[in-house]
């Protein structure tokens, strides 16, 4: 099975490589800065589940290469409609693109461009970054990508994903309701990305502080009530499951839109919390918590020009 990988960031590169460590047969789409600084150092992985340096197939937008059984887009929200226009020319009749950005609102872009047929749906759960080197940097257990038919059918090219994905060092997994994996998801990131941002902390002083936790929960319940408002395939207590799963979080636990901020880099402000600020205007919802970590976000990005 070909498969592109759109990125070799600290996402794209963590699991194209893994997949590429396998045997598989793997290029990467990247950027000029990226292409020579992979073709110095090979994509190099240093992680809590085994360190690697590999020397893998690089293209740059543009180059003639054969079609991809697969293209797993991996960019930030930011440079998701670049994205979108470099890999127009390697989709062929039976690729399957598997987007990992976080949201819901690429998903629409991407249907619109090229065809249900051709998008399936896929997130992942994993810490790491890329350092000054070009490392990517994996630092804690979990390190797992999910991906399913949107019907929650598991059809042939499903099980033939799967198969390729399978016996590596990196966890993948199919589900048979990607949908509501997505929006838990997307609850989880936006819940979890605005508060440390807000914060400037990890999650654990945040959770351990009273007027902090209170602020998460919150928090949690104004965007789970924007998304029940649009009828979004979530659980009747996720509000309990995603306290839960934040409890269960190492203490130094750091997003990536956190680190992102440390580094004075581009946040998903808009793609995140910009959509359920939206819909939650529109409706009359009252989201305050919300509209506070947006207009933290944007006074950063303004910060940035």
């Amino acid at each position: 099975m070909k498969i592109l990988i759109v990125g070799a960031g600290a996402v794209g590169g963590y699991f194209g490589g893994r997949l590429l460590e396998k045997g598989e047969d793997v290029t990467f789409l990247v950027r000029e800065g990226r292409k020579k600084q992979l073709e110095e150092t090979g994509l190099v992985i240093e992680s809590v589940h085994g360190n690697v340096t590999l020397t893998p197939k690089i293209i740059l937008a543009g180059e003639k290469t054969e079609g991809f059984d697969v293209i797993l887009l991996s960019t930030k929200a930011y440079h998701f409609e670049g994205a979108i226009g470099s890999i127009r020319q390697y989709v062929g009749e039976e690729t399957v693109i598997l987007p990992l950005l976080n949201g819901i609102a690429h998903l629409e872009k991407l249907i619109k461009e090229f065809g249900g047929e051709k998008v399936i749906g896929g997130l992942c759960f994993i810490e790491s970054t890329l350092n000054a080197e070009g490392k990517v940097i994996q630092s804690s257990p979990i390190h797992d990508l999910v991906f399913g038919e949107r019907t929650g059918e598991l059809s042939e090219r499903i099980l033939k994903i799967a198969d390729a994905f399978s016996g590596t060092k990196a966890s993948f997994r199919v589900s048979k309701n990607i949908n509501r994996d997505l929006w838990h998801k997307y609850l989880f990131i936006s819940t979890m990305s605005g508060i440390t941002t807000l914060m400037r902390a990890p999650i654990g002083p945040i959770r351990e502080e009273t007027n902090g936790r209170a602020v998460l929960l919150q928090l949690t319940k104004e965007i789970v009530e924007v998304m029940k408002h649009i009828d979004a395939p979530i659980a009747e207590d996720i509000v309990t499951k995603q306290m839960n799963q934040i409890d269960g979080l190492g203490y130094l636990m750091k997003t990536s839109m956190q680190r992102d901020m440390e580094k004075h880099l581009q946040v998903e402000a808009d793609h995140l919390h910009g959509y359920l600020l939206e819909i939650a205007r529109r409706n009359e919802i009252s989201v305050p918590i919300l509209a506070a970590i947006y207009g933290n976000l944007k006074v950063y990005e303004k910060q940035l020009v």
